[in-house]
């Protein structure tokens, strides 16, 4: 019991990495739209002095309209990406970590297939986060609307010598999105914590059904972080280097973004079930 089982060939967060990698870019290559069609209509409003004129009008209406269109080719482009993570990426990743277990069970990549417990799997996990992601997605433009608006009501202000770009921007940075906690945080730092936690989930989930459903194994070996928790990275109840039951790792995929997690298979304890999940090695 206390054997460590030996990895073989790459690590999971090794095979994930390029999922990873080209998730991210695309997506801050989506998200960049957003960003300078913001730049942009703030440079064109530091040209144009507030109130009511022709000239002013015009100007304006042209840099809001500039605006909108940009606006619909993020809500376009981003959307295309999270479609395509979801139905198309994702399954890739269940795939991969259920070939990432195989491998290190020393049994062919073929002992997997597309069961319909599989198929179940990965549609749940796939609508669930694709519903995260369009949420995020739907308030990112919430806050571009809400920006334009502030724009517009600065125009009107016959008062202003100029508009204030500086603060229209540090209150609308969409260049960040809002937690729960109302913290704001930089786009690119949610982005790759956000798909890594997905795609880390995603192919653990797989791992972990893998070795129930194709090799009927009761436990796993846990790798993961030296300080890393079970639950979560502060739970007491450290992972690393722990045997935990299959049906325990299904419930704790992950302990928090960024988890470097990863399921290996105990060959040897098929058909023990006198071990104590978290049992140390």
């Amino acid at each position: 019991m206390t054997t460590p089982v030996r990895r073989r060939g790459r690590t999971l967060r090794q095979r994930l990495l390029g999922y990873i990698t080209d998730a991210v870019d695309r997506l801050r290559k989506a998200w960049s739209i957003l960003t300078l069609a913001q730049t942009r209509l703030l440079n064109a409003l530091a040209g144009i002095r507030p109130g009511f004129s022709s000239g002013t009008g015009a100007k304006l209406r042209a840099a809001i309209a500039a605006f909108n269109t940009s606006l619909a080719a993020f809500a376009r482009t981003v959307g295309a990406w999270a479609e395509r993570w979801a139905a198309t990426d994702l399954p890739l990743i269940y795939r991969e970590g259920a070939w990432t277990l195989l491998d290190n069970a020393d049994r062919r990549q073929a002992t997997f297939t597309w069961t319909q417990r599989h198929q179940t799997a990965i549609t749940a996990l796939s609508a669930q986060y694709y519903v995260d992601l369009t949420a995020r997605i739907q308030e990112a433009l919430r806050r571009a609307r809400a920006f334009l608006r502030a724009a517009q009501d600065a125009s009107r202000d016959a008062g202003r010598g100029r508009f204030d770009i500086a603060e229209l921007r540090e209150q609308h940075p969409l260049d960040t999105v809002v937690y729960a906690n109302q913290a704001r945080h930089p786009v690119d730092a949610w982005a790759r914590a956000a798909v890594t936690w997905q795609a880390v989930t995603t192919a653990n989930t797989a791992a972990a059904r893998t070795s129930m459903d194709e090799l009927g194994i009761s436990y796993v070996e846990i790798r993961d972080g030296a300080d890393c928790g079970w639950r979560d990275h502060r739970d007491p109840d450290r992972a690393d280097r722990t045997l935990r039951t299959v049906q325990d790792a299904l419930a704790h995929p992950v302990a928090h973004a960024h988890c470097q997690r990863e399921l290996l298979p105990r060959m040897d304890l098929i058909g023990r079930t006198n071990i104590m999940s978290g049992a140390e090695l």
